[in-house]
Parts: structure tokens; C-alpha cells; sequence
């Protein structure tokens, strides 16, 4: 099977198993999105989707954002970790928006990019989930760990494994893609002990029962 056949196959096969699948952190407008997303580095969306409604409720715009202390800010999303920089990055970003863009969020890569704290990850995710944009793949730890493991591609480097995922599937596709392989890779191809034996792709999958598993210790 060549790469691109086994990607096709893999579009087949994750439509029928996660028909619903979509971006699990909570939100209502580009805004939200775009501030969940920066919280949601180094942490679960779980854990964000913990924080945020607090979070919403108080700041409705993009200047409550970049008025807001610094030091409140870091509270509030203190158990997000990484909560000084996260706090610097949303309040810059904000401060940039309201700036630029009159505090709306931008529909276009180059200039969510251009917004400081924000990189092509979150842009992509942004416009993918919020304006139904398809500019690029979201690529995360999930979609890394299961890109490698599917053969679809060689690569670490994000922006290289976007760019084979890219080649591979369709457009209209992309931000849908992403979402199968985080949903994929929470609920079956684990960093440690994937269950291969329940895995609705492992007959595509060059990696099935080759993953080393780890033996719970105690």
C-alpha cells in the first residue's frame, strides 16, 4: 500500500468511526477560540475547558483582554500551567487586535500569525474550527505521534509533517483530519500502551502491536 492509498483509506475509515468529531475545547466566537487555543499549550482541553467559562463571562473583548493586570490574568489561569507567559501572551495579542483589527480576529493566516503569541498551530485552529477555513493541518503532539505511526510521514518537525499531510489529503478535509487523529489519539493510540487490539485502523496501520508498551509498576 502506498502512502497515498493509505491516507485515502484512512479518510474512509475515520469518517465512519468518528462521524461527530470536532475541536473539544468550548467556545462561542472567534475570540474565545483564539484565547482558548493560546491556553491550551502544554495543557488539556479538559483543564481549559475548566477555566474558561469564568474566563469568558469576565472578558467579552479584546481590550478587557490587553486592559486586564497582569497579575489577575495570571490567577485566573493559573492552573493552565505556564501561566506568566500564557497571561503575557494573550494580553500582547489582545493589545495587537484591538490595534490592527479594531479587536476583531482576522480570517487570514498572515495575519493571525502577525498577532504576537500566536503561531501557525493556533491560526490554524482558529480558522479551521472558527471560519470553517481550510489554510493548513493542525499539528500537535496527537497528530505528530499518529502521523509518524500511520506512515504518513518521516518527519518531527511540525512544519514539515504538515506539509506531508497536506499533500496527502484532500483540502476540504484538513481541519477535519486533525480532529480524527487528536480524537484517534486520545482514544485508542496512547503515547504508552496503544490498544492496538481495538483499534479500527490497525489493519492500515505499519506501526499495530510494534509499539513498545510500558508495564504498570507496584
Amino acid at each position: 500500500m502506498t502512502r497515498n492509498e493509505r491516507a485515502d483509506a484512512l479518510v474512509e475509515v475515520f469518517a465512519k468511526v468518528y462521524p461527530d468529531a470536532h475541536c473539544e475545547l468550548d467556545f462561542k466566537n472567534p475570540l474565545e477560540l483564539l484565547v482558548a487555543t493560546i491556553l491550551s499549550a502544554q495543557s488539556t482541553d479538559k483543564r481549559v475547558n475548566m477555566v474558561t467559562p469564568v474566563l469568558f463571562k469576565k472578558y467579552k473583548t479584546a481590550r478587557a483582554y490587553a486592559e486586564a493586570p497582569q497579575a489577575v490574568l495570571e490567577k485566573e489561569i493559573h492552573s493552565t500551567g505556564f501561566f506568566r507567559s500564557k497571561a503575557t501572551s494573550l494580553r500582547m495579542m489582545a493589545a495587537d487586535l484591538v490595534a490592527k483589527h479594531g479587536g476583531k480576529v482576522p480570517a487570514t493566516m498572515e495575519e493571525l500569525t502577525a498577532l504576537r503569541g500566536v503561531g501557525r498551530k493556533t491560526a490554524n485552529v482558529v480558522l479551521g474550527n472558527a471560519y470553517s477555513i481550510n489554510v493548513g493541518v493542525v499539528v500537535d503532539t496527537h497528530v505528530t505521534r499518529l502521523s509518524l505511526r500511520l506512515g504518513l510521514t518521516k518527519h518531527t518537525d511540525p512544519v514539515k509533517i504538515e506539509t506531508d499531510l497536506m499533500k496527502l489529503i484532500p483540502l476540504e478535509k484538513w481541519t477535519l483530519f486533525s480532529h480524527w487523529l487528536i480524537w484517534h489519539g486520545r482514544r485508542r493510540c496512547f503515547a504508552r500502551n496503544p490498544d492496538c487490539a481495538g483499534c479500527e485502523v490497525q489493519h492500515l496501520c505499519p506501526s499495530a502491536f510494534k509499539v513498545k508498551t510500558k508495564k504498570a509498576t507496584g
